[in-house]
């Protein structure tokens, strides 16, 4: 009996292609046994179908864990005319502290798919969304809300920010080798264009109606239907594989291993930047410009800060293609030199006091760090291979493949505290000198030190890994 016919069925069954070397068995809770997307036959007659039915579904759910994570940024800016007062420093708190929290809850969430399956984590998970959306559109009603419950309402929104490790690692392994690179592609843009999403919708939803009328809640309560849809979606369509093995003995092996914290470095520069700057682009720019923080079409209030996420978004794939074609190291430090371009830009221009070269620099900024995700996360597997041919002689190391898979959701978590890390260093800056201008000389440094510790290490063959070049 085929699965598409039986999706309910409380007894187990098998399904198999005559030619095909992979029998599957659909057990209760939409859980498979013996999944091998490596068998082409079985992947070209039905394995493909139920990979791609999962990975839209999960693209879905991650999507709408990166809106309610970064609906802060597009908030804050929001609250004062809603009869709110912020200092500087108390609105880049609640812009980072949602990164903060996101970035820390990619560590359980890197095992929970191993622990409870992809489409039980996944209901699971996007129902925890609708804790702080639902929360966010109660607090921001009243103006004499103490700054501690808005805070603690942030911080919840990290729930979202777990979602993508937990995502990536059940949709890797759904997919074979050859098509693993194409799919992680796609699951992570499509989720990080959740942050564009919000920053374009949630000011034109919250200003419709009568003229004047600000419905902040809805920044909130807008997305619990597609919270609740996401849910329904994963309960109906998506599956638990039982060959997710949680392998906690090669998270521990990765983390010994000294390359991983090198591309962490890597990745807080270009995904930490992404995540940072799309977080605090809507107040830098009301900030700086703030006769262009807002565009008024009819009734509806637009902002163009939703850009940068998108453009960092739509890059991100095309990073990890050109990594393919020329080298994951050279696209990394391509990457880096386009980011210190687009900060030194911004640095020089700021002064001739236009928002569209300051927006033009910005939007190049963004575009760099979406390539330098893609390169980094590409470089990540390359690396694990190269170190498991300089360790083949070593009959007690963990292998290649699962260190390489442990360490890329280990590096997705801590590069993700760049997200915190980038509106605190603004803050910072405005505190001190009371303008941006410090902070991004900073940000060159760190890039031009993360430029030349990548064409080190990766750009010139050495031993350690086999000579590659990645």
């Amino acid at each position: 009996m085929s699965l598409s016919t039986t999706p309910h069925s409380t007894a187990p069954h098998s399904t198999a292609d005559t030619a095909s070397r992979t029998t599957i068995v659909r057990r209760p809770g939409r859980w498979i046994d013996g999944w091998n997307p490596e068998d082409d036959v079985f992947w070209a007659s039905q394995g493909r179908a139920i990979a791609r039915r999962n990975l839209r579904w999960s693209i879905f759910a991650e999507f709408l864990g990166f809106i309610v994570w970064q609906l802060w940024s597009i908030v804050v800016v929001l609250l004062p005319a809603a009869g709110f007062t912020l200092s500087t420093t108390e609105s880049f708190w609640l812009i980072s502290l949602p990164s903060l929290v996101g970035a820390t809850m990619r560590f359980p969430y890197t095992f929970a798919v191993a622990l409870f399956g992809g489409r039980n984590w996944t209901i699971v998970s996007a129902g925890l969304l609708l804790i702080p959306a639902a929360l966010l559109g109660v607090v921001v009603q009243n103006p004499e809300t103490p700054f501690g419950v808005l805070l603690l309402v942030g911080a919840l929104g990290g729930f979202g920010g777990g979602n993508f490790a937990s995502s990536m690692a059940n949709i890797t392994y759904f997919f074979p080798q050859r098509e693993k690179g194409w799919a992680l592609g796609l699951n992570a843009a499509g989720g990080n264009l959740g942050t564009s999403i919000a920053q374009l919708l949630v000011p034109i939803a919250v200003t419709l109606g009568a003229a004047g009328t600000l419905n902040i809640q809805l920044a909130g309560w807008m997305w619990i239907p597609l919270i609740l849809l996401a849910m329904w979606g994963a309960y109906r369509f998506m599956d638990n594989l039982s060959s997710a093995k949680a392998d906690f003995a090669g998270a521990a092996s990765a983390l010994r291993e000294p390359h991983l914290w090198v591309m962490a470095l890597l990745y807080i520069g270009t995904f930490g930047s992404f995540i940072g700057f799309a977080g605090v682009f809507p107040k830098l720019i009301a900030d700086q410009f703030p006769e262009f923080s807002t565009f008024h079409v009819g009734t509806a209030s637009l902002t163009l800060a939703f850009l940068g996420a998108l453009v960092g978004s739509l890059a991100r794939p095309y990073g990890g293609r050109l990594a393919d074609r020329f080298g994951g190291a050279r696209m990394t430090i391509v990457a880096f030199m386009l980011m210190i371009a687009g900060a030194l830009g911004l640095i020089l221009t700021l002064p001739l006091g236009s928002f569209w070269v300051f927006l033009g620099c910005f939007l190049l900024l963004f575009v760099a760090t979406g390539m330098g995700n893609g390169a980094t996360y590409r470089m990540i597997p390359s690396i694990f291979a190269a170190r498991g041919a300089a360790t083949a002689g070593d009959a007690h190391s963990v292998s290649a493949q699962r260190k390489g898979a442990a360490a890329l959701g280990l590096i997705s978590a801590i590069g993700a505290y760049g997200g915190f890390v980038i509106p605190q260093v603004l803050a910072a800056s405005h505190a001190a000198t009371g303008g941006y201008t410090a902070a991004f000389w900073g940000f060159i440094a760190a890039y031009a030190v993360m430029l030349v510790v990548t064409a080190a290490v990766y750009l010139v063959p050495r031993a350690s890994l086999a000579g590659h070049r990645i």
